[in-house]
């Protein structure tokens, strides 16, 4: 059973007014950055902006950073549309301080304005630069949620084909894996998912498909050939719509041999890990990544 805590804020979350119907996407992500803007660091961790490869980042990292720490790279969710680093500045400055590691979060390019394959084109450029800048890709860790944990996963997949060094390991936190939006999983939590929906996965599918391959395995990893990837961490609550991604994603890197550790969470949303330190399983879930990270990256 979920936690006191987590039941409060959900009462609280649900109690907010729900943003304007009529509310376009660019008001969206200037909400959602004006708000999540104002949630404070973790103590001791600085964020500078920074450019990786070409793309704007936020690094965030512990003033007492070792220097073989790990790095982490993160890449944001919001349905390829919405979100940035600024919005997740506050969450990867708590990553950073649990895990003692370099964190670079991306504002890689968003649609409809830059459909695919932008997004990961951006995602692959800032990890190749991480790698030309002289970091190991044992020391090096891919990491997001949502549609970033899709990014991530699709990551793999394009390094291996463009000859790059594979990063130490994938963290896949709530991932949208599967862009042709069929999985049974949106009918059996519809109900109970209030972050995401078959609808509003189908309209952000198609602006950022537009019009390509919905199963291309560089846009739905669940299609992907996994043999001889590196470790995967995959989180999922068992009351997502994405619940399903991510048992597949797991699968398929399993059954092709990858080390895949796959949790399910007992009642929690979307990306509830974004919420620590608010409630035990949000900790619980950042700690999982911690130890997951220092697990797989060497120094």
């Amino acid at each position: 059973m979920a936690s006191d805590e987590f039941h409060a804020l959900a009462e609280r979350m649900a109690a907010a007014p729900p943003p304007p119907a009529d509310e376009t996407v660019e008001q969206q992500r200037a909400r959602i950055d004006a708000t999540m803007s104002q949630l404070p660091l973790a103590e001791g961790v600085e964020a500078v902006g920074t450019t990786v490869g070409g793309v704007p980042a936020i690094e965030t990292r512990p003033g007492d950073l070792a220097p073989t720490a790990p790095v982490v790279l993160y890449v944001h969710g919001g349905g390829f549309r919405i979100a940035s680093a600024l919005a997740y500045r506050a969450y990867t400055s708590h990553l950073a301080a649990v895990i003692g590691a370099r964190v670079v979060s991306l504002d890689y390019r968003l649609a409809p304005e830059h459909p695919f394959p932008a997004a990961l084109d951006d995602t692959v450029a800032a990890y190749a630069a991480l790698l030309d800048d002289g970091v190991p890709a044992s020391r090096l860790v891919a990491a997001g949620d949502s549609a970033g944990g899709g990014l991530v996963a699709s990551l793999v997949l394009a390094a291996r084909e463009r000859g790059l060094a594979l990063p130490a390991g994938v963290v896949c936190c709530s991932p949208w894996a599967d862009l042709t939006v069929t999985a049974a999983s949106y009918t059996q939590n519809a109900d109970v998912d209030r972050l995401f929906s078959r609808e509003s996965a189908t309209l952000a599918s198609e602006l950022y498909l537009a019009g390509h391959d919905a199963a291309d395995p560089l846009a739905s990893p669940v299609f992907g050939d996994w043999a001889g990837a590196p470790p995967m961490l995959v989180q999922v609550g068992d009351v997502e719509v994405l619940l399903d991604d991510a048992l597949r994603l797991a699968a398929r890197a399993g059954d092709a041999g990858v080390d895949v550790t796959l949790t399910v969470a007992p009642e929690m949303p979307h990306i509830w890990p974004m919420s620590y330190p608010a409630f035990p399983e949000a900790v619980e879930a950042v700690e999982e990544i911690a130890a997951f990270v220092h697990r797989v990256a060497s120094r």
